[in-house]
């Protein structure tokens, strides 16, 4: 090969891997598995070796982690976050243990610890309390999430030992249990977004969020697994992993002190399969050496300490048949594409699906009819495809299209620009829209109706009892046909419309939650209520006046234009109000505790350190002044904590609305 073609190559791959790295560490989208990237990396290290004038200073091979996303404060990390060197092989375990006894002789200890797949995190604290929260970032520099990390259950805001030192940073993996990740996901799926690929990717994505109460409902969790401190306060890493968990700390109970090699693999073999089991997903086993004062000896190269090194599992993978591609549509209308499988064996589980996401995925795997396909489940909870055995493709077998036209109800489908998804707009006459709709209407984050449930509804649209939402508040006129239904009683039907009957007292923002718009969850249908106070403004409002809403952007606003511009909807509505229905947010009462603030208008943004948002609105109102939903020519004062989104800023600074912070209001007060 020419000289001019490997500076091409190495070239080609520093781009690529950058890109993989910025898909997997800033976006949490990773678009190839860790094996692959693995297998590149190491290419590119024996390229840069071996042409040492050609490599590029930004490689990957020179840098720890992903870029710093800029929505957060950049913290220089004071002990930098290393990687490991990785092997997916006995051989590299046993030629490091080599290294290691050439080192510092026979005399030593390894600690095998699992290798989480989640985010790594370092925690600072001080005098026993938590002081800030870092990501890895470019491992010398990280992201600031403290008030996210903190809605964290198991990693504590301060610890009660006084064994602890005044100062010590502490490193963790933030991960997300399977079925948390399954629960949300799901929910993602009903509101017609793309779901994420695995836990490791939905902690990733959380952690990242701006908002830490919506970081608070998705239940994350994390172990610990080093310590650092100016001092030694301890002989050996075993000793310190006891003492942080006597401190309160999480510590994985499946770590363990070993003698030799030998006891190393044994460990690695067991897990092999063991870790299908386990509640959480890990990709490998880490192994350190004991004692601090030889990992001192040993020392560090570049990018890694000489003293560690993690085993990586190969994700499980088996070859089987693609026997079909069927469609799934949801309460959204988003039509999701499944692989049937023919049954196979793949990490103690039989597989007879696996995802195919949506029309991008089938057009990339350039599926056949009939194809040997070789099926992945390693960081992904649902198996998929990650290839097609293209030598064993039948002559002649027809490429599989993404379908036209909706399996249920025959509806064109559609696909926005800029979305992955297909979806049929028939909502108002496909039977899974049409069941999935009521489903969620009386679901426990919704209306929370009392004695029914989805196999109910079912039987209910099956029987020609309910096509609507609103059919719902007719039953009690159709007792004869509900008596006649198998497993029907009199006690049954008392408690379903006693359920009903208390529904109408659910509050608006449950309601219009409730119906199900396109992209409007749990949270923006709370923001949708305090910004426009009732359906009626909702219906009539413009995506403008909707993006001006706290939090509310283009593609939300479009989604509520659109269910709006829809007849049967309104139509809808209208029977749910004359059932009884809160159509509007009950405005409440304030007593002023002055008229300091009468005559001016706020918006309040961020994050702050002593009081919530929801503190400070309460604070405003009670001295006069009033809340506005968006940033505006109008607006008084722009009260902005830390993590404010850089589009109102910018905005208020265009517009020289004055920004204040919380203490600035507070002296507002005083004076």
């Amino acid at each position: 090969m020419s000289l001019f073609a490997v500076k091409e190559e190495m070239d080609a791959l520093v781009s690529e891997l950058n890109q993989h790295n910025y898909n997997y560490y800033v976006l949490a989208m990773p678009t190839i598995g860790d094996f692959e990237f693995d297998k590149k990396l190491k290419h590119l290290a024996e390229l840069e070796l071996a042409n040492p004038d050609f490599a590029d200073p930004n490689s990957p091979t020179q840098r720890v982690g992903g870029d710093i996303t800029k929505n957060f404060l950049t913290v220089q990390h004071k002990y930098p976050m290393l990687s490991l060197g990785n092997t997916y092989n006995e051989q590299d375990l046993r030629d490091f243990d080599e290294r290691i006894r050439k080192a510092i002789g026979d005399n030593f200890e390894y600690v095998c610890e699992l290798k989480f797949d989640g985010l790594s995190i370092s925690l600072t604290y001080e005098n026993g309390k938590l002081l800030r929260a870092v990501t890895r970032g470019d491992g010398t520099k990280g992201d600031e999430v403290t008030n996210n990390v903190k809605t964290i259950h198991t990693i504590p805001h301060q610890i009660k030992t006084k064994a602890a030192p005044e100062h010590f940073e502490i490193r963790g993996e933030i991960f997300m249990h399977k079925a948390a990740f399954l629960r949300l996901n799901a929910a993602r799926e009903e509101l017609g977004e793309i779901p994420y690929a695995n836990p490791r990717n939905f902690a990733s994505g959380t952690i990242k969020m701006q908002d830490s109460k919506e970081v608070a409902k998705r239940p994350l969790d994390g172990f610990i697994y080093f310590l650092y401190t100016d001092k030694n306060e301890f002989k050996n890493h075993w000793e310190s992993l006891n003492a942080v968990k006597d401190w309160g700390f999480h510590v994985c109970e499946h770590n363990r002190l070993v003698k030799n090699i030998d006891d190393v693999l044994a460990f690695i073999h067991h897990w092999e399969n063991e870790r299908f089991k386990l509640s959480y997903d890990i990709d490998g086993i880490v192994i350190k050496v004991n004692s601090y004062a030889q990992q001192q000896e040993l020392g560090f190269t570049a990018k890694s300490p000489r003293w560690a090194i993690s085993y990586k599992y190969k994700a499980a993978e088996v070859e089987t048949i693609l026997e079909k591609v069927t469609y799934q549509v949801g309460r959204t209308g988003a039509v999701t594409p499944v692989a049937n499988l023919k049954p196979v064996l793949l990490a103690g589980t039989t597989v007879k699906r696996a995802t195919l996401h949506n029309a991008n995925e089938i057009e990339r795997l350039d599926l056949h009819e009939g194809d040997t396909v070789f099926v992945e489940k390693g960081g992904e909870i649902i198996p998929k495809i990650i290839m097609v055995n293209v030598d064993k493709r039948k002559s002649g077998a027809e490429k599989i299209h993404y379908l036209k036209n909706c399996p249920e109800c025959g509806t064109e489908l559609i696909r926005k620009e800029g979305e992955a998804v297909h979806y049929c707009p028939n909502d108002e006459g496909c039977p899974p829209q049409i069941v999935g709709k009521i489903q969620h209407f009386i679901s426990r984050k919704a209306m929370n109706i009392d004695g029914l449930g989805d196999e109910t509804i079912e039987t209910f649209y099956k029987n020609g009892l309910v096509n609507h939402i609103s059919d719902l508040y007719t039953l009690h006129e159709k007792a004869v046909q509900l008596k006649s239904l198998d497993r029907f009683g009199e006690r049954s039907i008392e408690n379903m419309l006693s359920g009903i009957e208390k529904s109408k007292l659910m509050p608006f923002e449950k309601v219009l939650f409730g119906l199900g718009i396109r992209y409007v969850g749990e949270t923006v249908a709370k923001k949708l209520a305090a910004g426009v106070k009732n359906i009626d403004k909702l219906a009539n409002a413009t995506v403008e006046e909707l993006t001006a809403i706290d939090e509310i952007g283009q593609r939300i606003a479009e989604s509520i234009v659109e269910y709006f511009g829809n007849t049967e909807h309104l139509k809808q509505i209208e029977l749910l109000k004359i059932a009884g229905l809160a159509f509007e947010i009950e405005e409440k009462v304030i007593t002023l505790d002055s008229d300091t603030l009468i005559g001016k208008t706020f918006v309040i943004s961020g994050v702050f350190e002593k009081y919530s948002r929801d503190e400070l609105k309460d604070l405003i109102e009670a001295n006069g002044g009033k809340i506005l939903s968006g940033i505006s020519g109008k607006l008084d004062y722009l009260v902005a904590g830390d993590n404010m989104g850089p589009s109102k800023l910018e905005k208020a600074t265009k517009l020289k609305v004055p920004i204040i912070s919380d203490e600035e209001l507070l002296g507002m007060l005083a004076k």
